[in-house]
Parts: structure tokens; sequence; C-alpha cells
């Protein structure tokens, strides 16, 4: 899987989670604890060529994990840039499948109903659970669990989950009662999931509810005019810029826009962009997303604005990443490319570009990525995403500009990058580099594992162990060799090795990873050698 195609699911999933679900829901939409495995996908690449050294002696298993660095080191910031990608999605949407605490009153008279709502939620049969949760009061009025708010609570987060407008009014009337009787819960959690309940109904054209989603991000105060302006404190809260809607009713609110018409929405987000509070970091960031989503003539420039004059360096940044989802940005990012910026924003930058469809936004990478006064790890980057982006365009380029260069680095990503473009001619090419003395001796090994990953035919690499005298790179063709064990022609140019190489510390290694291989032939092969 492509790193674009990954993304790209992360988005589909992060925007499909929005709203109410309408079947039992799962866990987040997006979990940022998942994204490690972005990285964890690296290692496992690697994992059953390291599984073959268990026993090898220290010195070949060094050998061994070399060979293994050359990929380790070109994919490892790659997948950092994912990482960071993937968590910029994850942080938008949290809406998770929320369950009552354990049962704790086990004497309480209503404890066996509390059980089964709770047992319904898990479920996912909602409507059963606010059922339950409301006959609880009726019943039991003393009861701890209607006594504390929970069954009055989660009545009505279930009929949210339920999803019927009938469900969602019920919902809010629920919870206009919950903070007449039980305050505390109400300011707890209680006024989160109003919020989120208004942004529904705001959608299916309560108006009512619009206004209460525009009061809550604008604030109260007003000018003489009957201008709304946005508040700088909105309240005593902690500044968190890692605020998010599970305690946050602000960022809640920020939520339901996404629900609301653009016309409606965009002016309230550019009046949250135009603060500079600390305490309105979370919201920032927030409506940075938001402005993405919705497509108008100004949304573009609007995050062309955030980047260059927002005072938070993670506003910015995400603000550059998320012009990514808006077509036709090439030409500012192009412009931020060309600017002065840190190298954080073109780095975001470079990967919004990469997923732009239009020949100007491949260009534009090019060019940067030929442009010997721009730091060298962003010119990196630029050549991974033009590794990912299979073209005749880009493959003459990256061959050209891999002849041109001098920096090992950028040379090793260009090796790497072309790997990812099969049925390009590119096999032979690195085939090639491999073979041509001229070139510096790990240039000439990662290119042979390059190759490799490219599926070229095993009778090739066989030939090149021919072709070169270096016992290094010899050295480096065996062990490439040895991870096609269930390739005949590589089992039977290692027992050629085994056999008639004249370097006695090569014949060694060929016997070793002989001997790490189910061939039948070579059990009877090292009795010969035992027995000679």
């Amino acid at each position: 899987m492509t790193m674009r195609t990954l993304l790209t699911a992360a988005a589909i999933i992060s925007s499909a989670g929005f709203g109410v679900s309408q079947s039992p829901a799962s866990h987040d939409s997006l979990n940022p604890n998942v994204v490690p495995l972005v990285i964890a996908s690296t290692d496992a690449r690697h994992s059953d060529a390291i599984d073959t050294i268990d026993t090898i002696d220290a010195i070949d298993a060094m050998d061994a994990m070399d060979a293994m660095d050359a990929m380790d080191a070109m994919d490892a910031s790659d997948a950092k840039d994912a990482t960071d990608a993937m968590t910029a999605f994850a942080r938008f949407d949290r809406q998770t499948n929320q369950l009552p605490p354990e049962p704790w009153a086990k004497a309480d008279p209503a404890d066996s109903l509390y059980k089964l709502a709770r047992d319904a939620m898990s479920r996912g049969d909602y409507k059963r659970a606010a059922e339950i949760f409301h006959r609880m009061p009726e019943r039991y009025p003393q009861s701890a669990y209607v006594t504390s708010g929970q069954a009055l609570y989660f009545e009505a987060f279930s009929l949210y989950r339920s999803g019927g407008e009938d469900d969602l009014n019920t919902a809010r009337d629920r919870l206009n009662q919950l903070k007449a009787r039980y305050p505390s819960m109400a300011k707890k959690d209680g006024d989160v999931l109003l919020t989120r309940v208004c942004g529904e109904l705001a959608k299916r054209g309560d108006e009512s509810c619009a206004r209460s989603i525009e009061g809550k991000v604008y604030g109260d105060s007003g000018d003489k005019a009957g201008k709304k302006v946005p508040i700088q404190g909105l309240g005593i809260r902690t500044c968190s810029p890692d605020a998010d809607e599970d305690d946050d009713d602000r960022i809640a609110a920020l939520n339901a826009l996404l629900q609301m018409d653009a016309e409606r929405a965009m002016p309230i987000l550019k009046q949250v962009l135009a603060r500079r509070d600390s305490c309105s970091v979370a919201l920032r960031r927030k409506a940075v997303f938001l402005v993405s989503q919705k497509r108008t003539a100004e949304t573009a420039s609007i995050l062309l604005n955030v980047a260059r004059s927002d005072p938070d360096q993670e506003t910015r940044e995400e603000a550059v990443q998320w012009l990514s989802q808006v077509p036709g940005s090439t030409p500012l990012l192009e412009e931020i490319l060309k600017g002065d910026g840190s190298e954080g924003i073109k780095n975001k930058a470079l990967f919004a570009l990469s997923q732009q469809n239009e020949p100007r936004a491949a260009q534009a990478l090019r060019d940067f990525a030929a442009r010997e006064s721009e730091n060298g790890d962003l010119r990196e980057q630029a050549i991974f995403w033009l590794g990912q982006r299979r073209s005749t365009e880009n493959t003459e380029f990256l061959r050209n500009l891999y002849s041109r260069l001098t920096n090992e680095d950028l040379k090793g990503k260009i090796l790497f990058s072309l790997s990812q473009q099969r049925g390009a001619g590119n096999e032979q090419w690195l085939m090639n580099v491999a073979a041509d003395p001229k070139e510096n001796i790990e240039m000439r090994k990662q290119a042979i594992f390059s190759a490799s990953q490219t599926g070229i035919a095993t009778s090739e690499i066989a030939k090149l162990y021919d072709k070169v005298g270096d016992s290094e790179l010899r050295d480096h063709i065996i062990f490439v060799l040895s991870q096609r064990q269930r390739d005949p022609v590589a089992m039977d140019k290692l027992f050629d090795i085994a056999k008639n190489e004249k370097d006695p510390e090569l014949r060694k290694k060929a016997i070793f990873w002989l001997g790490q291989s189910r061939d039948p032939r070579v059990q009877q092969f090292l009795m010969d050698l035992i027995n000679r």
C-alpha cells in the first residue's frame, strides 16, 4: 500500500465518523493509539529476514543487520511523516462509544436494570438502553443510579446515538432536565453532549440549535449594532492546546459547524481564527480543519493566511497540511515553498502538494527536489513523495537528478523512491547503478537491495555476482539471494558460491545461509563438506 493510499483511507475514515451513527458504534473512528502501527509496519516488513539470523555468529549478524539498515534509514523519516499526518486526522473526531461506569451499587434496587441498560449499550442497542434508563427513575427514584444523574444522562446519550429526529429532540429535553436537577453532572458531561445533540438538530434545520451553536463559539457579547464578537475567555477554563470535545463544549460546538452549511459556518470560523489569545489554540486548530472541509472560493486563502500569521506553530503547520484537501491550492503551496518559512511549514507543503492531482503539483515537487539551496532533509521528502506518484516524468527526473548529485543521502532516497515504481524499467536501471564501479560502494549496495524489492529476476542478481569483484558487494549479494530461499535459481547460485568461490569468507557466508534454508539438497551437501 502506498503512503498516498494510506492517508486517503485515513481521511475517509475520519470524515465518516462525524454525526450520529445509525448502527452499533465501534471504537473511535481513527484512534491515535493505532497511529504507531504505521511505523510498526516498517519494522514488520523486515522481520522475516531478521528472524533468520537468530543463530548466526556476531560478525554475520552485524553484516545482515547492516543490509537491513539501508532500508530502515530510507523509511524511518517517511514513517514519521505518515504518523504526523494520521495524527492530524485522528485529532478531529473522537466521538467514542461511551459506556456507563461499571455497576457500583450492588445492593441498589435498580442495579439489575442498570446492568441491563449497560449491556444493551455495549451491543449497540441504543433504543433498548434508552427505554431501560428511562424506566429507572420511574420505578426507583431514590436509587443511587438515579440521584447521581447517571440514568438521565445515559438515557440522553442512548437517544443521541439512536439518531432519529424525535430521539434527538427527546435527548435535548432530557439534558435540559439534567441541568435543572443535577447541575454538577450537567456541567461535567451534559453540556458537551447537549452541544452534540444540538449540532445534529441544527443540521436538520433546527434554528434554535443553530443559534445556540453560534453562541457557544461567539460568546454572548456584541457591539451596539448587534454584530456578534468573539470574547476571549468564554468562562474560566484550563487552557490546553490539546483540548477536545470530550471535555470542552466549545470544541463540540465547533464540531457541530461541520454539519451546518458553509454560508453560515464560515463567518464563525473566520472569527475564531482571528483570535490570538492562548486559550483559543485548540479552537483555532479545530477551526483550521473545519475550514478545509468547507468548499468555498475563500477556503484556500483563509488557510494560507493562518499559515502566515497564526502565533501557534502547530496551527500554522496544520493549515498548510489541510491545503492538501483543497483542490486548486497548488499555487499557494508553491508560494510557501519559495518563501522563508520554517522547515516544518515547508514539510507540510510538500505533503500537501503530493496529494494534489494535477501536473503543476508534481512539477513543483520536482523543482524543489532539484533546488540546491534548499534544506537536504526537505529535498529528501520531495524525492520520497515523487516516488509515491508513478509517472514517466517523475521517473526520468529522479534518474537524471541522481546522476547530478553528490549528496549520498539524497542519492539513497532516489534509489528507494525508484524501487517504489515497478514496471517503469527501474529494475534494470538500479542494477546498472549496482554494477557501476565508479559508484560509491554503499550506493551500489543500496541499489542491489532496492532492485531486489522491485521483483527483478533472481538470475539478474546471480549474474551480477559474477560481474563484480568487490568482496563486500559480493557479500551483500549473497545476503540478497538468501532472502529468496523459495527460488531455485537463488539456491542454485548459493550452492555454486559455496562450492566454487575462491574467497573462503564468502564461501562460509553462502554455507551459512544454505544452512538456514529448507532446500532438500542442503543436508547431503553439508554431509559431503564434513566428510571431505
